[in-house]
């Protein structure tokens, strides 16, 4: 597969648009990609957190990339691309005040003071719809599920790209059904973390959304059952009725045995973090308790700037969006050579 500064080195200004399958609650344009005529059909999400924008930036990056290639590169070949750089528009215009384009990293300070997410049961990752005449899901929901439903044929690798706001490092998480079946995937994934120099987050939460701890760095995905389950155990059935199948059970849905996988980049890491396996993880409490403050000290009128210096002289730092981006494109690859592996 190609290394990852081909497609990073595409100039932003040649960003192409994409087709519009549809439109947002707010009525924005939702873009999609279609490239190559491959046997292995491959889709790739980004933006469901509209507060994580690492993951649209690379899949923008790449459909740039893949629209300059000749139709016999192995990329177009032997790959048939379904590419939705950003699901939420909406939640992207939100969050522009903090997210600048083309960032080396992101402020910390700014991020506290701006960023906005949806509430559990409003989330687009969680909100495709049940069937085909399900009308209440988000437009946005419906509008991919519908293209995705134009596939003449199942899906063999699917990526949601994701990340959070703090943890120790990158994190992958893997379709259960495929738990006895990464070996590959996780080791291009461990040559790149150890070749940048990062430390894999790391958390037991013992299955709770659908999190299984597989080894460091490496976890099942979320699924909408185990969300479900969570918050009935929290005696919020209200919440938990809200939840519809995410895009990986989607994919899964339209037939065959498709892998999926989640990306879990973080924007700022905590050091220590996952040193003692939580929780109660005491690094990560630390962190979580200097971060609220933080946010205190903000609404109570300190500047970005201030709260920034601060969380740099505890040691908190920003990981760099093209390190976040090649580890995403990384485990796209990875992906793909997992399933050549098995296929051979």
């Amino acid at each position: 597969m190609h290394q990852p500064e081909p497609i990073l080195s595409t100039p932003p200004v040649d960003f192409p648009t994409g087709d519009s399958i549809g439109l947002s609650r707010e009525g924005r344009a939702v873009h999609a990609f279609r490239f190559g005529r491959g046997a292995r059909r491959v889709s790739l999400l980004a933006g469901c957190h509209a507060d994580e924008p690492v993951g649209p930036r690379l899949l923008r990056h790449l459909a740039a990339y893949l629209g300059t290639l000749p139709g016999d590169d192995p990329l177009l070949s032997e790959h048939e691309w379904w590419i939705v750089p950003h699901i939420n528009p909406d939640g992207a215009e939100r969050n522009r005040p903090w997210q600048q384009e083309g960032a080396e990293a992101y402020d910390l300070g700014e991020y506290l003071a701006s960023a906005v997410r949806e509430l559990p049961g409003d989330d687009i990752e969680f909100g495709f719809p049940r069937d085909g005449g399900d009308r209440d899901a988000r437009p946005e929901n419906r509008a991919v599920y519908d293209w995705w439903r134009g596939a003449d044929g199942p899906f063999s690798l699917h990526v949601s790209l994701h990340g959070m706001a703090f943890a120790a490092g990158p994190w992958f998480l893997v379709e259960e059904a495929w738990r006895d079946r990464y070996d590959r995937l996780r080791e291009i994934c461990l040559g790149r973390v150890d070749e940048l120099g990062y430390t894999l987050h790391d958390v037991e939460r013992r299955g709770a959304k659908g999190f299984f701890r597989l080894e460091r760095g490496f976890c099942t995905r979320p699924d909408s059952r185990y969300m479900r389950e969570h918050f009935l155990n929290q005696d919020d059935p209200e919440t938990a009725r809200l939840f519809r199948p995410s895009s990986m059970e989607t994919i899964r849905s339209l037939g065959g045995d498709p892998l999926t996988l989640v990306s879990e980049m973080p924007l700022f890491i905590t050091p220590g973090v996952g040193e003692r396996l939580g929780p109660p993880d005491p690094a990560a409490e630390e962190w979580k308790a200097r971060i609220e403050n933080w946010k205190a000290e903000l609404e109570a009128g300190a500047r970005a700037a201030e709260v920034t210096a601060a969380a740099q002289a505890h040691g908190l730092r920003p990981m760099p969006a093209r390190d976040q981006m090649i580890l995403q494109w990384t485990f796209i690859a990875a992906g793909l050579d997992q399933i050549r592996a098995l296929d051979s």
